[in-house]
């Protein structure tokens, strides 16, 4: 949970008050975390074309998908942190520690 709230502030800093920012004033780490962001459906982009000199350019803005952030703020956590272990079937269990036995 401490770690969520940590990134939280991270990405509020980046995004200073501001709906939106453009993709060119992040940096590649900033970038790397925005997509991994983006997979959880938290982060937004949206690409702009425009013309300049002639050429087609493009534009990406970030911003906040705030219909899932208020899902997962809504969503119920499980209580019982140890319980995905239960759901691995007890066959697992045994073939990894004939391996850490050895």
């Amino acid at each position: 949970m401490e770690d969520a709230i940590g990134l939280a502030d991270t990405v509020e800093k980046i995004f200073n008050g501001q709906n939106e920012i453009e993709d060119m004033s992040i940096d590649k780490y900033t970038r790397a975390l925005f997509y991994e962001l983006l997979k959880e459906k938290l982060l937004k982009v949206r690409r702009e074309e425009y013309k300049e000199k002639g050429k087609n350019m493009r534009k990406f803005y970030w911003s906040y998908n705030l219909e899932r952030i208020q899902e997962e703020a809504r969503r119920k956590h499980r209580k019982d942190i140890y319980g995905v272990y239960r759901e691995i079937p007890p066959e697992v269990w045994t073939k990894r520690s004939s391996y850490t036995n050895n």
